[in-house]
């Protein structure tokens, strides 16, 4: 693949928006899309951030040792936005290594389901033997081979390269060697890359996106478990009553937990059916093969979707319906984040030290630096996705096969977000005198429950007793008291609310908060079938 330069950025929290700048010496589509990208995330940010990301000026400062550095696709996917994260099991799933590996692997069982197939006579029935020669060269494909293809590659048309590979390989094979040219016969290169790219994203989200998220949806089911029965004041909607602050990080688990079964239900189409969807080719050349039925079979067996209707290119909606799916699970994660930070400016949670987070005037405070960080990142996400799906929306009917390749770019940011994430609900403590005192304020939260008393026994007029009591005034234990022993009921029933304090008054809330991990079940177990 064609490499581009990219210079770094020093500039104050521009890695979040921009990570590196190109300085473009010759322009592969990788470089093209990848400029499209950050010029669309840096119109989120103010204009002086927008100069930054754009000029090539005297403002830019490498800060690597080497500035004419290069880096490949496959850096940009390890280490997309934030020069300090490594995402390196991308690399398996989205490098140009793995789309050659991909490729292959569609072009060579092609080449076996014809020779399934009697009518096509030109393609016998191969041996064990061959068939078995013919799964290694898909299972012993490694980086030195990936490195033989590149040589191959003497233009832009990748599938050339791996056509050129595999004759290498079949070199001596004569039976492979004579019948070789039909792993692309009646082919576009769509057919091969709609599948390769479809394997891409199915194998991406089963082993590389599920076990991070679903490791987010266990942290928080552990913070749920752990805090289950602190009790704490509801914010939901001003200090409207008890719950604990298990309930509160349950109640996120469970939402995560939500989209991402979302994601496994999403079907991932394929389609094999020539220049313009139509079978054109293949009708004039094998006339009595049912070829929309050899596809299906063809495309199902790689485990994805059979979409039957298609132009030359095969729509991706998946890709859209996944970003869509990613970005209602990032915009949870941005929830808990601004959650966390208000926690934290509440006392409810305490940061480890950390002298990086040290306010520089203002030493006596931390600032939760790690979470804003943490939510830009999910916020880059979000753009990336949304400009990926209006992509994908308008490409339908371009023949560049620009619309599959840019799938790769949508799931780095947000790895890259999830990983960061995992690391800073590490670094708080809860503060559970802080959570106790904001309660011990606030008795008013127990005029919900004697109201519910007082309907039960029928008093008159309960609601204008209970808001003159109430409304505008602060209320504590002792005029709580005086009004419920003014009250007239049972005994039994004055006693159990006289004993009640807003730290008992959490309901259900400890015992639901433990039963998050049965509520989520099989949620942990998402993939993509």
């Amino acid at each position: 693949m064609e490499r581009v330069a990219f210079v770094r950025l020093r500039a104050p929290y521009m890695h979040r928006y921009s990570g590196f700048h190109p300085r473009i010496k010759s322009y592969s589509f990788l470089g093209r899309q990848y400029c499209n990208t950050a010029l669309t995330l840096a119109s989120t940010v103010p204009a002086r951030a927008r100069e930054l990301t754009c000029n090539a000026g005297s403002k830019m400062e490498p800060i690597c040792d080497d500035a004419n550095a290069e880096f490949s696709f496959e850096d940009w996917v390890s280490n997309p936005w934030d020069v300090g994260i490594m995402l390196d099991d991308l690399d398996k799933f989205c490098s140009d290594n793995a789309v050659m590996y991909y490729q292959i692997l569609v072009e060579v069982r092609w080449l076996l389901k014809l020779s399934e197939i009697p009518e096509v006579k030109e393609v016998p029935t191969f041996s064990q033997e061959t068939r078995a020669f013919l799964e290694n060269i898909i299972q012993d494909f490694n980086e030195d081979e990936a490195l033989e293809v590149k040589k191959k590659q003497q233009t832009n048309y990748d599938l050339k390269a791996v056509v050129y590979y595999l004759k290498q390989k079949c070199d001596g094979h004569s039976e492979v060697l004579e019948v070789l040219d039909f792993s692309h016969s009646m082919c576009t290169s769509e057919d091969i890359n709609n599948l390769a790219y479809g394997l891409l994203i199915k194998d991406t989200i089963n082993h590389v996106m599920f076990p991070v998220m679903a490791n987010l949806c266990k942290a928080l089911c552990a913070m749920a478990r752990n805090n289950a029965h602190i009790a704490m004041l509801s914010h939901s909607h001003g200090q409207a009553s008890g719950t604990t602050l298990g309930i509160e990080m349950a109640t996120f688990a469970f939402r995560l937990g939500y989209w991402a079964r979302r994601i496994s239900q999403v079907p991932i189409f394929g389609n094999f059916a020539g220049v313009v969807g139509k079978y054109n080719a293949y009708k004039f050349a094998y006339r009595d093969i049912d070829w929309p039925h050899v596809a299906q079979e063809f495309v199902t067996s790689f485990g994805l979707q059979f979409n039957p209707c298609t132009t030359q290119i095969e729509s991706h909606y998946h890709m859209v319906e996944l970003s869509d799916i990613l970005v209602n699970f990032n915009n949870v994660l941005v929830e808990f984040t601004d959650e966390v930070r208000r926690y934290i400016s509440l006392g409810y949670f305490e940061q480890m030290m950390k002298e990086e987070n040290e306010s520089y005037t203002m030493l006596y405070k931390l600032d939760p630096f790690d979470f804003a960080n943490s939510s830009c990142d999910l916020v880059t996400a979000k753009s990336c996705l949304s400009t990926i799906k209006k992509f994908i929306f308008t490409a339908n009917m371009k023949v560049d096969l620009t619309d599959i390749q840019v799938t790769r770019f949508g799931l780095a940011p947000s790895l890259m977000a999830y990983k960061k994430f995992l690391l800073v609900i590490e670094k708080i403590e809860v503060n559970e005198s802080r959570l106790a005192e904001d309660l011990e304020k606030n008795w008013v939260v127990l005029a919900e429950v004697i109201q519910t008393v007082m309907e039960r026994y029928n008093f008159p007029e309960q609601h204008e007793k209970l808001k003159e009591l109430t409304r505008g005034i602060y209320v504590d234990k002792e005029s709580i008291s005086s009004f419920i022993e003014n009250l007239d009921l049972p005994k039994e029933e004055k006693l159990y609310l006289l004993n009640l304090a807003p730290l008992s008054y959490i309901g259900e809330a400890e015992n639901l908060a433990k039963l998050i991990d049965e509520a989520l079940g099989s949620l942990l177990g998402f993939k993509i079938n």
